[in-house]
């Protein structure tokens, strides 16, 4: 243990300051994450929805 005021302080601060970063990273990679499983679905989505009226406007054989 620090025996002065200020490594008393960073030594109590630090551990808190790691976590939250630790934490931030964790939560940024979901999210982006997330962003990316949305846009990814939106484009098969839309293709799927292409695909589905160019079949329904071909006339029946």
């Amino acid at each position: 243990m620090p025996d002065s005021l200020v490594g008393g302080i960073v030594f109590s601060i630090a551990p808190t300051i790691l976590v939250g970063l630790i934490f931030w990273f964790a939560m940024r990679a979901i999210f982006r994450a997330d962003k990316n499983e949305r846009t990814a679905y939106a484009t098969i989505e839309a293709e799927e929805r292409a695909k589905a009226e160019a079949e329904e406007a071909r006339p029946a054989a």
